[in-house]
This record gives structure tokens, sequence and C-alpha cells, in this order.
């Protein structure tokens, strides 16, 4: 099982940029797709992002596109998704996750083309007007 910890949410201003991380320790994720999800307050769970196991694919929820990047460097075992063009509705709690094997189907998260069986514990990001 893969741990995941994110890094780099905060407080900013509409039109502001931010670049999230996403350290997997326990197992390399060289071989693992990677998404990103976040959850405002009041709602659900919602899909942002993906990338293939080799970068080679990437998905974006249609309310991303465009304004978000999603990369990963897996010599540093780390995914990225950089936000830029923030706006008040990208505000909420963002998770990232990892597709595996593991875990029960009721347990898994689903997003893109992929399932995750790992996620951490997330990071918040508050876009003010």
């Amino acid at each position: 099982q893969v741990q995941l910890v994110e890094s780099g949410g905060g407080l900013v201003q509409a039109g502001d940029s931010l670049r999230l991380s996403c350290a997997a320790s326990g197992r390399t994720i060289s071989a693992y797709a990677m998404g990103w999800f976040r959850q405002a307050p009041g709602k659900e769970r919602e899909f942002v992002s993906a990338i293939s196991w080799n970068a080679g694919s990437t998905y974006y929820a249609n309310s991303v596109k465009g304004r978000f990047t999603i990369s990963r460097d897996n010599a540093k075992n780390t995914v990225y998704l950089q936000m830029n063009s923030l706006k008040t509705e990208d505000t909420a709690d963002y998770y990232c996750a990892a597709e595996g094997p593991s875990g029960s189907i009721g347990s898994r998260w689903y997003g893109g083309p992929y399932e995750y069986s790992s996620w951490g514990q997330g990071t918040r990001v508050t876009v003010s007007s």
C-alpha cells in the first residue's frame, strides 16, 4: 500500500496560481496511474485530473481544462497539479490518489479511466475574490 501526502495548498486570490504536490512513500508509483480529486464544502467529492503511469495520457474534468496541468516525476515519486487562473469555485480540499489492485471495490475511488485504492489526507485550497 502506497502512502500519499499532499502539500502546497493555501489561501490565494482569484486569478492566482498554486502548485500542489503529492509525495508517495512505501512503494514506487512508477507503475501506477495517479489522480487528483477535490471536495468542496457541502459538495460531493469530484474527479479533477489523472495521469497514466508513463505520463502518456492525461485527463481533466471540464471545469479545470485549460487551467490545471497534471504531471509526474517518477524518479522523485511525486505527482503535481499546477493550478492556474484559480477561481473561487476551486475552493476545496484536494486529494491525490494512486491506482492499485488492493482494497475492496466499494472502497475505491473512480476518476478518468482508472480505479484508485490509495489516497492521502488532502490539502486545503481556498480561493478568495
